[in-house]
């Protein structure tokens, strides 16, 4: 199997990709309106929230991606665009036709999305006006910009790209993602736009994305909200002549790599969750099915209480047998197994003796790991959350002021 390799550029790895960012001034400061744009008419899949209160821009580019083609996307951060009725979805609008005109395009070519503060307008004369300072600078490095425009209360921005070799081909996957609270599961909050240049048709490109979203984008949490305006996109433009279907043997190596870039940016946006000191890796094991596996993980990932604990450095474990426990699924207590890193605290339903140390320690770590079995069959799952601070609790109270 070709070996996948990281490589720089983000979303302008693939070939036939620019992007930009500018500052439009929807932000009191910084770069807050993106732009990727593919030199030729791409395949283009999306996954948005399942929330059911939906930011504008969602409407538009699931009309827009009904012919599973597209060019362009726009993304401003600092305003969601969101419960402003139908006046929203005539802004998103705005914005798409002013991208299109610009870049001599029909409409239905550009995608949109938005991030920030809920209920209030869209500010459409400012994007408008800094469209043309926006195409203008779009190039061939500018993944970085467009990473750091979609940004609200990241601290950093994220990006990544691979590269692996396909019948002789080279074919480059990049992406760029946005997010660090009111993230999760079931398409946590955030934007996520990933290219690549391998030729694939809508539908199998849209297969594809689905999975890797299942086994990425949500499998992450950081404080259990679902935001209005969860969106993934993703274009493929066919630039290095590597065509392919699902039928074909090297799909599965494409589909590799895709993965790989979103677990990576999934993982990314963890790290940066609002206020978190701590990355921890929550596995399950031993559950019935990986549907039970993964409602487990879920409620240990989510529970407040465990997320405390490990940003205290206070190895109490029972919070996390209790948050299991809560699980609507099949659990015996009895033969119920717990480990903390590599010490394992919970046996058959009982409490261990283990080096007290050693845990503390483990759970002071930048990193932690939860494994929980439940030894009643072969089902599992990984999820990956962060810890809960006191600086969580300011970011928020303090989010629109």
């Amino acid at each position: 199997m070709s070996r996948i390799q990281e490589v720089n550029g983000g979303v302008t790895a693939p070939l036939g990709f620019k992007a930009n960012g500018v500052r439009c001034g929807i932000k009191r400061k910084g770069k807050d309106l993106a732009i990727i744009y593919s030199d030729v008419p791409a395949s283009a899949a999306g996954l948005w929230t399942s929330n059911k209160i939906k930011a504008a821009h969602i409407y538009l580019d699931k009309r827009n991606i009904k012919s599973g083609i597209a060019q362009v996307i726009v993304a401003n951060s600092g305003n969601a665009n969101c419960c402003n009725g139908k006046a929203g979805i005539e802004d998103a609008n705005l914005v798409t036709q002013a991208a299109a005109s610009h870049l001599n395009l029909k409409p239905s070519m550009v995608l949109v999305a938005s991030t920030g503060v809920i209920g209030k307008r869209l500010p459409v004369q400012k994007i408008s006006s800094a469209i043309p300072m926006l195409i203008k600078g779009m190039n061939r490095r500018g993944s970085h910009d467009a990473a750091c425009a979609i940004m609200t209360t990241d601290t950093v921005p994220k990006e990544i790209a691979v590269r692996f070799n396909l019948k002789g081909r080279t074919v480059t996957i990049g992406g760029i993602a946005k997010g660090s609270g009111m993230v999760s599961p079931d398409m946590a909050t955030m934007l996520s736009f990933i290219t690549t240049d391998a030729a694939i048709p809508p539908d199998n490109l849209k297969a594809a994305l689905s999975v890797a979203v299942e086994k990425s984008f949500n499998r992450i949490t950081i404080d259990g909200d679902m935001s209005t305006n969860d969106t993934v996109l993703m274009l493929a433009n066919g630039a290095s002549n590597m065509r392919m279907d699902e039928k074909d043997d090297s799909f599965s190596i494409f589909y590799k790599g895709l993965e790989y870039v979103a677990v990576s940016l999934a993982k990314m946006l963890v790290k940066d969750g609002e206020g978190a000191t701590k990355f921890i890796e929550v596995n399950v094991r031993g559950a019935r099915n990986e549907t039970e596996a993964n409602e487990v993980a879920r409620k240990v990932s989510n529970s407040n209480l465990v997320k405390t604990m490990l940003y205290g450095g206070d190895p109490n474990w029972g919070r996390i047998a209790g948050s299991a426990g809560s699980a609507h699924v099949s659990i015996k207590e009895d033969i119920l197994d717990i480990y903390i890193g590599d010490v394992q605290v919970m046996k058959k339903g009982a409490g261990t003796a283990f080096d007290r140390n050693k845990l503390r320690r483990l759970v002071n770590g930048k990193e932690a790991r939860i494994t929980i079995d439940l030894n009643l069959g072969n089902g599992s799952t990984t999820m990956w959350t962060c810890d809960l601070s006191e600086e969580y609790v300011r970011l928020n109270a303090e989010y629109e002021t």
